[in-house]
């Protein structure tokens, strides 16, 4: 027992023996802890991005669509009386006025009808002419007492009994006449002719049996659609009366030049838009009904506004932000999007002059330093940021246009 006491005290006054030498003895270098840098450590690298200078100036506002070609009248001509085409006065194609002659029915059995009442007309003429004299000269006879008051009275009778009957065929001569007039078919409204598939003997139906298609073309509307939020501007314009809209054809550089001609007065609860109308001359017949075409409608100017690039501005979790090149560092700044028209966005918030990120923000964090360079040609924005070269969030949308652009959210 008294030897094994012995080693344990051999023991640890050679361990703390072992402990002295080390503490008195030169430190080991190692790693600092918590991989935290040594003052010798290099800084990060600076991030390398383009800017663009904010300006101050004038902002256009525009809306955009796609419209159709509507014409302001297409009137179907249709016959109002049954029968056969006797003559077509018309060519397909062809330009006609209001009133002109289109068409010609066979009439013949309401002609013989019109012409029998006529007849039967005038014979009602002949007798109550014989009434009358009777009536005048029974009169006569009452004043020599030859004849009594009653046989005066019957002849007034008589008198006004043909009076009667002739009103009455004179009320179907007008009655027959009516059909007789649908024969001939006259254009309701001036117009282009379309397509007439109907010839000389062709039985037709009254109300039924489209005859031709009269469609006027100077002027002519565009129909589009917007959104229900540009609403109050598109009022505003309609009451001004001078809101000027273009119109331009896919396959022509040049625009037409129109005006704002109606606003509906409901918005469709399936689309939130609401249908508008711009009427246009058309005496070249550039603009062609069922044609497609794109439309700009001017509502209003922002002036002395802050304009920068939309793809600079970033949709956070706290607003709308951008990135300004200050001292080397990317300074984020929270911005305002007052509107938005193309590529163009107006803010509030910054300064003209101050340089804003483009290309290369979705490697930023608040004062990572940065190296700047000329912008790329492509002002959309940089395509890479995210997984598999794609952004990783949505940026401030909103303005005037109601196109969406891409862009990266911030770090948390």
């Amino acid at each position: 027992m008294k030897k094994l006491l012995t080693s344990l005290a051999t023991a640890t006054l050679g361990l703390a023996g072992a402990l002295t030498l080390s503490a008195c003895g030169d430190p080991a270098p190692s790693a600092p802890a918590g991989g935290a840098a040594s003052p010798g450590a290099k800084s990060a690298p600076a991030v390398p991005v383009s800017t663009v200078a904010a300006v101050k100036r004038n902002l256009t506002l525009s809306l955009s669509a796609t419209g159709s070609v509507v014409p302001v009248s297409a009137v179907e001509v249709k016959p109002q009386l049954s029968g056969v085409i006797s003559q077509v006065h018309v060519r397909e194609g062809q330009t006609v006025r209001a009133g002109e002659l289109l068409f010609t029915l066979d009439t013949r059995s309401d002609e013989a009808n019109v012409a029998k009442l006529r007849a039967q007309i005038a014979k009602d003429q002949v007798l109550l002419a014989d009434a009358q004299r009777q009536l005048a000269r029974s009169r006569e006879l009452l004043a020599k007492n030859f004849v009594s008051q009653g046989a005066v009275d019957s002849s007034q009778a008589a008198v006004e009994a043909q009076q009667a009957n002739l009103q009455a065929d004179q009320a179907s001569l007008a009655a027959a006449q009516v059909p007789l007039s649908y024969g001939r078919i006259r254009a309701a409204s001036a117009g282009r002719v379309g397509l007439v598939p109907v010839f000389a003997g062709s039985a037709v139906q009254a109300n039924v049996t489209t005859l031709a298609t009269i469609t006027r073309l100077d002027p002519i509307d565009v129909a589009f659609s917007l959104p229900q939020s540009a609403l109050p501007d598109l009022l505003a314009l309609l009451q001004s009366g001078q809101a000027k809209v273009e119109a331009r054809l896919p396959e022509q550089a040049q625009a037409l030049t129109g005006k704002l001609q109606f606003v509906d007065s409901v918005v469709d609860a399936a689309s939130g838009t609401v249908k508008v109308k711009a009427r246009f001359e058309n005496r070249e017949s550039r603009l062609w009904p069922g044609a497609f075409v794109k439309v700009a409608l001017q509502t209003r100017a922002l002036e002395d506004a802050i304009v920068i690039p939309l793809p600079a501005v970033i949709q956070s979790a706290r607003g709308a932000i951008v990135y300004v090149a200050q001292d080397g560092k990317a300074v984020q700044k929270p911005v305002q999007l007052l509107a938005a028209q193309g590529d163009d966005a107006a803010v509030s918030g910054i300064e003209a002059g101050d340089r804003v990120v483009v290309d290369g923000r979705q490697n930023l964090r608040p004062d990572t330093p940065i190296a700047e360079r000329k912008p790329a040609g492509d002002k959309t924005g940089d395509k890479a940021g995210g997984k598999n070269g794609k952004p990783e969030g949505q940026p401030a949308a909103g303005g005037q246009t109601g196109q969406a652009v891409q862009g990266e959210k911030t770090a948390p």
